[in-house]
């Protein structure tokens, strides 16, 4: 296994795709442990043009969102392919997030990210976000594994 991947073969591993798809590359990858994720602020992202008009801020829940990618990523890049065939990474829940200086364009935000625990198909992530290695946020989620398309048709 590669301790790199790029977008195309995050791609392989997430349902998302643009605009919601905002990790370019994942980087020192320790299966199932950590990782950084790296994404290419632009002035074009789409989250620019209302947050805010003539000083562009990234959106805290942008970043979590990005820290949820992330995690998805590493989970799925670490575990049996098909065990993870036809199965999604839900967000359970964010807890201690903290938004200490603003991600404007353009820069390359970098996620360090770690797996804390797991517990059956939940796990427990923590994450510092950086730019120009300076610390701009910090948060700790939990997320869950769950077969594809089971929750969506029973909520139809």
């Amino acid at each position: 296994m590669s301790n790199t991947i790029n977008k195309d073969e995050i791609k392989k591993l997430l349902p998302h795709r643009e605009p919601m798809l905002l990790i370019d590359k994942l980087i020192n990858i320790v299966p199932l442990k950590s990782a950084t994720a790296i994404i290419n602020v632009k002035k074009g992202n789409f989250y620019f043009d209302g947050h805010f008009p003539g000083q562009p801020v990234m959106p805290g829940v942008i970043i979590v969102e990005a820290f949820g990618q992330a995690a998805a990523a590493l989970t799925a890049y670490g575990i049996d392919s098909k065990e993870y065939e036809n199965k999604l990474v839900y967000l359970m829940s964010v807890d201690r997030a903290r938004f200490r200086n603003p991600v404007i364009p353009d820069c390359e935000l970098h996620l360090d990210i770690e797996a804390i625990r797991s517990h059956g198909k939940v796990w427990k992530y923590k994450g510092v976000a950086k730019v120009d290695g300076k610390k701009v946020a910090d948060a700790e989620w939990a997320a869950t594994i769950v077969e594809r398309n089971k929750w969506y048709i029973n909520q139809v």
